[in-house]
């Protein structure tokens, strides 16, 4: 039994604990996070307008994460067409966020969360030491309608996140 128990410790270190992750039909929880401009960003302030894509990211200018971002960027006017507003969400500062949108014209909201609030708030499960990739879809009510967990595939969060925008309408 003891064995048991540390066993599942050690699996929720390593690989975070998928029960304690947002799912469709839970609420946005509230919160404030910086932006590449170094402006503080509200969730609240966006919630009820439009619907929001909302994806974590392990790290600003890797490989995986680029081509996510960069696909993102590619296909941000399907996004704004159909009224969505999308945010990447990393542990990376404001600097190197600023740098990353810089470099690749990122067109879309970037937040640092520096200290993994907002992805623990959020319970995105990390695998061994690599924080998760995980796109969530929120209505304009503030409710999660589709959630994607992916860590190798970045661009493909984008065309879940397109068929999932579509169904919304």
């Amino acid at each position: 039994m003891k064995f048991l128990s540390i066993l599942t410790l050690s699996f929720m270190f390593l690989f975070g604990n998928a029960d304690a992750q947002l799912k469709a039909g839970d609420k946005v929880p509230s919160f404030q996070l910086q932006d590449q401009d170094g402006q503080t960003f509200d969730i609240n302030s966006v919630l009820g307008k439009q619907p929001l894509v909302i994806y974590f990211y392990p790290k600003d200018e890797t490989g995986g994460c680029t081509k996510e971002a960069c696909s993102f960027r590619d296909a941000y006017e399907d996004f704004t067409s159909r009224g969505a507003k999308v945010i990447g969400i990393s542990g990376d500062d404001v600097a190197s966020h600023k740098s990353f949108a810089t470099h690749h014209k990122l067109p879309f909201t970037l937040l640092a969360d520096t200290g993994n609030k907002v992805r623990k708030l959020f319970g995105v499960p990390k695998t061994l030491f690599i924080p998760g990739r995980v796109t969530y879809i929120v209505d304009k009510q503030g409710v999660i309608t589709y959630v994607f967990n992916n860590l190798s595939d970045g661009p493909r969060h984008v065309k879940e996140a397109l068929a999932a925008l579509e169904k919304m309408n």
